[in-house]
């Protein structure tokens, strides 16, 4: 049956029939990895020549190519941030959940709603949606961390909301705890104490991180020689390469990765790990699968 015109005449109504679509169903999407010689190249020019009062943060984003936005993943977002000597980056607030994860220097500190987050390699702090945050580098050189937000879906949503707070660094108050800062020597010491008998089939020796309602995080550990199980998830992983080498098999590709890197393995795709090197792999990693899990749409399947 032709129905061109009757289309037509919806159109001109701003209607459409049902019958012109199809029930939209889950496409394939790929992975794609972040070189870290790229990224940090990027960080030390701006680091030189971006003043941070032009955008409050300086930062680098990873952007995938195999996506019409200009983001890292459609949920999830990894940024690079770097920090001078004797800088602050203003306090301010969003509605956008986000992470912090230390990746260079010594001696910063991020302030979460008055509570101080020391800030050494390999930290992870936690700014929960709505909290106000200002970073302070005292240190006689540049920090850099990487930020985790989930600034693609809260946009997707409409509901990003941002506020300058009047004051540009917040008072400190007290030092932070595990809830909001979870420092890289206790998360090495829980992940050493992980017997081999006792790892993950698909990611190792396996720790998850303190969530938020939108994200988790997690940090995995592979031995040399190690050799993960195939699986896929319904929820996005952001992974960055803090330790070792290897590469990681998302379905017909493979992404070879060492110290530093950064790659994303795109929902319901079929994944493994691999430690290539002499040395353990350590691999911290950001996913969606809470708003996964409380929107009934998470599911997970094992090769």
């Amino acid at each position: 049956m032709d129905t061109s015109a009757f289309d037509r005449e919806l159109e001109a109504r701003d209607l459409a029939g049902f019958w012109t679509a199809r029930v939209p169903s889950h496409t394939a999407e790929k992975p794609f990895l972040w070189k870290w010689a790229s990224v940090r190249a990027a960080l030390m020019h701006a680091k030189d020549t971006i003043g941070i009062e032009l955008a409050e943060r300086r930062v680098i984003k990873p952007v995938n190519p195999h996506l019409p936005s200009k983001a890292a993943s459609r949920t999830l977002q990894f940024n690079f941030s770097i920090v001078n000597p004797g800088e602050t980056a203003r306090a301010h607030r969003h509605s956008i959940s986000a992470i912090r994860f230390v990746v260079e220097g010594q001696g910063a500190y991020t302030t979460v709603d008055g509570a101080r987050c020391a800030m050494s390699p390999g930290d992870l702090i936690l700014t929960p949606a709505g909290s106000w945050h200002d970073h302070t580098n005292d240190s006689a050189g540049p920090m850099i961390w990487l930020d985790g937000l989930d600034g693609p879906l809260v946009q997707a949503l409409n509901a990003a909301f941002f506020e300058n707070r009047p004051e540009p660094i917040q008072p400190v108050q007290r030092e932070a705890d595990k809830a909001l800062r979870y420092p890289w020597s206790e998360a090495r010491s829980r992940l050493e104490a992980i017997a081999e008998k006792d790892e993950d089939p698909f990611d190792g020796a396996r720790l998850a991180y303190p969530s938020l309602p939108t994200l988790a995080c997690e940090a995995s550990r592979l031995l040399p020689g190690r050799k993960t199980r195939a699986h896929r998830h319904a929820s996005v992983a952001l992974y960055h390469v803090f330790a070792g080498q290897g590469r990681t098999r998302v379905g017909e590709e493979v992404l070879d990765w060492e110290r530093g890197d950064t790659f994303v393995i795109p929902l319901w795709q079929w994944h493994s790990h691999e430690n290539t090197g002499s040395e353990a792999a350590v691999l911290f990693s950001m996913n969606d699968t809470p708003v996964m899990r409380s929107l009934g749409l998470y599911r997970e399947e094992a090769q």
